[in-house]
């Protein structure tokens, strides 16, 4: 009988005992040709080398307490076959030279740059840090970026967030009971205390992958929740952390066999970030094995099997046996029923309709009213200003956005507003003080107008004239900007009423969109069956309205701007601005202020009874012109009363200096508020950061644009924005008791109600022009979506039947035809072949482009791992949700499509012109569903349905409890 071929196990023991070696060792040696030889603690700690067992292979790897020089002796001394090299696993406590290995061997990695120091806290002239990006050797790294120790072991690795998302840091450490990370909006300042490596970040949708190597040949890898998105770590009943079994792509087993090969480890794990269609390797551990997979422990046993015999015993068949020794005995795989998700699944599959796509498209939450200065400056201080930060070119324009840059302007207008204005010329008196008020707003808002930062606060400065003046050095002439008009736009920001909203409509979605279970979805999302993209528009409140629905539609814990960096894309072209229709919004504009105004009837659109949508300025109360007086005078009894509580509150503050420094509001904080200002309702101050000077400012501009008394000319365009303060004060300010607020928002919801809507159109073929014009890019997106859903769910419903007819085939055949990577790579090469080069008007087609990710079917313990849904969420703000609305309602109209009937039903289109109002979070739903029992030629395999919400439009006169919450 042939010796056996002694295994060496040179580990500590709290490893050489673990559950996943304990497994791998143990079906090594039921093959009958291994003897495994633990050498245990303190032969290795305490014994000299020389002394050590010997034996024929070698599994040695470094953890915190080895002795890795004393391995390499008892290597070199008696040469056994190494899994895993020794040497090189310095390497790895090294991450700078780890990221230098990766590239010599063309492994992908993110941008990064190093950062060593000699001493603590030394000053690097090549180190530069702003407020949103540090510089290394003039290479720059905006926020949010990564920090990661150079030290291997060091695991405390840090994300620092772009003030535009409220800032802050977090933290990124082994797991600690359920944590994994934890955010400190605190932290704005990177580390100085030792070398670091600063990596651009990588938005991964929420999803980690580890890959696991066994040899070049073998890689497995599983897919986490990431730490960065909330922290928090989803364990199934037994505790353990849930991971799902995920397939690479050609490309990426390609990369773990080249990190194989680069650290000589054929035994490796190693962390793949998947991002924007690409993969990168960023961390590489030692020796690191799958926990709870028996699968992959059979896997495992057989390629080192394979390894050992080559090495030790060639003369002898490395074949694998056609019933495994173990196979026999082997225990039943226990469920991977999640503690929070439940085990349940998305329908019934197998039923005869299945959900394959959600798209939905949600106007932002609750927020405060959006605001504008706008005013033209002479004074010297703020042209120099504009100066500094466009560049010293005196006809260019300049945006202030960054904290530094508003924190100079308000230095600027603190020492300005005091001022006498005599310096100033002006036609009038009352130029003068208009402009004075406008100064005095512009501080205001930069003290505690709203949070201080870009994302709900900036300043444009413009040049108007401008001068020649000799140069300084007496070298020509120069020109120097002698006017400028500063436009400063604040307010619109999300309250703690529109996180509320959005969290419970992500819940809503989580529990009602997806048929079956709730927990469902979840289970979907983390096992990569579930394909998500979040977009928003540049808007701030849009923004964080769309992170805080996916905090409530994902169960989320923790602040939003971790989830808005992690899971939501920006789309300004898609979902912001009017540009593109603005001439006709204008003219759609001018026409209503004739009709309301006038009386006029100036189109030739006359609706009927039964189709009265059709008329020309549809929904428009009759009495709208008797209406106005009454709205003018309304608003201004409300602006008195609260000029009244201005100039108290300006009396209190004259009584302070005007340059005492008044802290910048923490932006970061009021992220994470969740309640309503109690001490300041208490107070009898406004809710928010709004003073009653603000407030005033406020009221006072709508007051004086919505009517001009010396031109006696009604301003039609001002009654959305009187309504906008008139719901927010009644909501968020009752306490105040502004006297005729009530009335004043019964009159302006009349007007609102039918000036909104007709702002996009005055009747149906102009709404469906410039919804058309406005959603184009959207429209075309989501028609992209639903094609490429349904290539999708044909392939694989085609790729089903085909299994089913090679169900006869011989087992290697059944083999070669079940691997789920050549399926991936034959329905890559589909969906190339299948794309007819359509590109949705003119759009990029990014769907197209990038990377389906799958669940692996041979190792994922669910029951349906074929299941996959495509949700794409779009949010954005009331112009484009009444756009898309128009578009669906009225896209009949168009003269290419004359005969055809609508998409909407005639009660349909009834009950939507009743609904006048598309409030905070209104939003439409298209979800498609295959009928997996029709043929796939048959244009009924596939259902669209069309579902719409008009948000929260309870009145808060009409439930008085709101306004204890503010929340509707």
């Amino acid at each position: 009988m042939e010796r056996k071929i002694t295994i060496g196990v040179c580990v500590l023991e709290k490893k050489a005992f673990s559950a996943p070696m304990g497994q791998i060792l143990d079906r090594l040696q039921a093959f009958g040709e291994f003897e495994v030889v633990i050498f245990g603690d303190k032969v290795i700690l305490e014994d000299p080398v020389e002394s050590w067992p010997t034996c024929d292979c070698l599994i040695a790897f470094y953890s915190n307490g080895y002795p890795l020089e004393k391995a390499e002796a008892y290597a070199a001394l008696r040469k056994p076959f190494l899994i895993n090299e020794l040497e090189q696993q310095h390497l790895l406590h090294d991450r700078r030279k780890v990221y230098e290995r990766l590239e010599i061997y063309g492994i992908p990695v993110p941008r990064y740059a190093l950062v060593n120091r000699e001493v603590l806290n030394q000053e690097l002239d090549y180190f530069v840090e702003e407020e949103d990006y540090v510089e290394v050797h003039g290479n720059r790294f905006w926020k949010p970026f990564v920090e990661k120790p150079v030290d291997g072991d060091n695991h405390s690795i840090m994300i620092y967030y772009p003030s535009s998302a409220g800032g802050g840091m977090k933290e990124l450490f082994r797991k600690v009971g359920n944590r994994s990370s934890d955010f400190n909006p605190e932290v704005r300042l990177v580390r100085r205390e030792g070398s670091y490596i600063y990596e651009e970040f990588m938005p991964t949708g929420g999803t980690d992958v580890k890959v696991y190597t066994v040899g070049p040949e073998y890689a497995h890898a599983e897919a986490r929740k990431s730490p960065v998105v909330d922290g928090v770590v989803m364990r199934n009943p037994d505790g353990k952390e849930v991971r799902y079994p995920v397939l690479l792509t050609p490309a990426e087993k390609q990369m773990a066999r080249e990190v194989c090969i680069a650290f000589r480890q054929s035994v490796c794990g190693f962390d793949l970030l998947r991002s924007e269609g690409r993969s990168y390797v960023c961390d590489v551990n030692g020796w690191s094995f799958v926990k709870n997979s028996y699968k992959y422990y059979d896997d495992a046993a057989c390629v080192l099997r394979k390894m050992f015999l080559e090495a030790k015993a060639p003369h002898l068949s490395s074949t694998i046996p056609p019933v495994l020794p173990w196979k026999i005995n082997e225990p039943v795989q226990p469920s991977e029923g999640l503690t929070r998700q439940g085990s349940g699944i998305i329908g019934t599959f197998g039923q005869a309709e299945e959900l394959r796509c959600v798209i939905a498209i949600i106007r932002h939450g609750d927020r405060t009213p959006k605001q504008k200065v706008k005013l033209k400056v002479t004074e010297e201080k703020l042209l120099n200003l504009m100066l500094k930060y466009n560049g010293g070119r005196p006809r260019s324009e300049t945006k202030l956005k960054s904290a530094v840059q508003l924190q100079d302007l308000l230095d600027a207008t603190r020492i300005l507003v005091p001022r006498a204005r005599s310096d100033r010329e002006s036609n009038s008196e009352a130029e003068d003080i208009e402009h004075a008020e406008k100064l005095s707003q512009v501080k205001a808002v930069l003290e505690k107008g709203g949070h201080f930062s870009g994302i709900y606060r900036k300043v444009q400065l413009k040049p108007l004239k401008w001068i020649k003046v000799a140069k300084a050095n007496g070298e020509g002439e120069e020109e120097r900007p002698v006017e400028a008009l500063m436009v400063l736009k604040y307010g619109g920001v999300l309250t703690h009423a529109g996180r509320k909203q959005a969290e419970e409509l992500g819940r809503y979605f989580r529990n009602n969109m997806y048929p079956g279970e709730g927990t469902g979805l979840l289970c979907l999302h983390s096992t990569y069956r579930h394909d998500l993209k979040i977009y928003s528009s540049d808007e701030g409140r849009v923004q964080m309205s769309a992170a805080a629905f996916a905090k409530g539609l994902l169960d989320l814990e923790g602040q939003l701007t971790p989830i808005l960096v992690s899971l939501v894309s920006k789309d300004s072209s898609m979902l912001d601005g009017l540009d593109s229709a603005s001439i006709e919004i204008e003219a759609a504009k001018a026409m209503l202020n004739e009709i309301i105004t006038l009386g006029a009837k100036i189109g030739h659109c006359i609706g009927s009874s039964d189709w009265p949508w059709m008329a020309d300025g549809a929904g428009l109360p009759d009495n709208a012109s008797d209406l106005l007086p009454k709205l003018v005078e309304l608003t201004k009894k409300v602006t008195e009363q609260v000029k009244l509580l201005a100039m108290e509150e300006d009396e209190k503050l004259t009584e302070t200096s005007v340059y005492d420094v008044i802290p910048p509001y923490d932006q970061a904080k009021a992220l994470g508020k969740t309640n309503i200002d109690v001490d300041r309702i208490a107070a009898g101050l406004p809710c928010g950061s709004e003073g009653f000077l603000l407030m005033f400012a406020r009221w006072r501009k709508l007051e004086r644009d919505l009517y001009n008394e010396r031109k006696e000319r009604f301003d039609i365009t001002q009654i959305p924005d009187v309504y906008d303060s008139c719901k927010y004060d009644l909501l968020h300010n009752a306490h105040l008791n502004l006297d005729g607020l009530d009335e004043l928002f019964k009159v302006a919801q009349l007007l609102a109600d039918g000036v909104i809507p007709n702002e996009y159109g005055i009747n149906p073929k102009q709404k469906l022009k410039i919804g058309s014009k406005i959603a184009r890019r959207l429209l075309g997106k989501i028609l992209i979506d639903l094609r490429n859903t349904r290539e999708e769910a044909i392939y694989v419903a085609g790729l089903k039947s085909k299994q089913e007819q090679q169900s006869k085939l011989s087992d290697a055949e059944k083999d070669e035809s079940d691997d789920p990577l050549k399926h991936h790579t034959c329905y890559e090469e589909f969906r190339r072949c299948s794309s007819n080069g359509e590109k949705a008007l003119d759009q990029d087609d990014e769907d197209d482009r990038e990377t389906k990710y799958r669940l692996d079917p041979k190792y994922a313990n669910v029951r349906t791992p074929d299941r996959h849904v495509r949700t794409r969420l779009y949010f954005t703000s009331e112009s484009h949700i009444h756009s898309l609305m128009n578009v669906l309602q009225y896209c009949n109209l168009d003269d290419s499509l004359q005969g055809e009937d609508s998409l909407v039903c005639h009660s349909g289109l009834e009950r939507l012109y009743k609904t006048k109002e598309l409030d905070y979070m209104s939003y439409i739903v298209l979800r498609m569903f295959e009928n997996t029992e029709v043929a796939l030629e048959d244009p009924k395999r596939f259902q669209m349905e069309m579902t719409f919400s008009r948000g929260a439009d309870l009145s808060p006169l009409e439930v008085m409890e709101l306004r204890n919450s503010h929340v509707i």
